[in-house]
């Protein structure tokens, strides 16, 4: 197979599905190496396919902002220990969380694709980054992050700020 083909594939593999997928599931697909895949993910992102990178895999961008659901945006200031309650907080009131954006002193805006809906999703990113021995990105600046959430509901979205308000996570001055 050539490899503009393979990178065709590819991009159907993602358009048929709303969850990500990882490097290691394409590759097996069509039998190379999972660092050729990464490659092709690079080349389409080049060719400006909207590609999103999550802990969990490869997802194109516009599959988070699902039909009927509001975007919105929440801030929040916590330490490692509460960021699993914090993550809890947001899938056990109905809203996913599609990423963490913080402000950098030198980088400015920086963000990492999340794209957590459940507590099993929420599980397996702390698991990688005990795994990894990663801190997460809130820890370059003082535990103040924004959270982009996709919310079923305006409803929602108010029981999601209420939860994070009562648990002290919600940063408000």
């Amino acid at each position: 197979m050539e490899a503009a083909q393979r990178r065709e594939e590819i991009l159907g593999i993602l358009r048929g599905s709303t969850q990500p997928v990882s490097a290691s599931t394409i590759a097996g697909r069509f039998k190379v190496s999972r660092q050729i895949i990464v490659g092709d993910i690079a080349l389409l992102r080049a060719a400006n396919h909207a590609i999103a990178a999550t802990p969990r895999g490869y997802i194109l961008a516009d599959a988070t902002a699902q039909a009927g659901r509001l975007i919105k945006t929440v801030a929040c200031r916590h330490g490692r220990d509460d960021l699993l309650r914090e993550l809890y907080v947001i899938v056990d009131n109905g809203c996913g969380i599609i990423d963490v954006i913080v402000e950098h002193v030198v980088y400015g805006q920086i963000s990492g694709q999340l794209h957590l809906f459940s507590r099993y999703d929420a599980d397996c990113f702390m698991e990688k980054l005990e795994k990894e021995k990663a801190l997460p990105l809130c820890a370059l600046t003082g535990g103040v992050h924004l959270h982009t959430l996709s919310c079923p509901s305006e409803e929602a979205y108010e029981r999601v700020l209420s939860a994070l308000r009562k648990d002290g996570i919600l940063f408000e001055r």
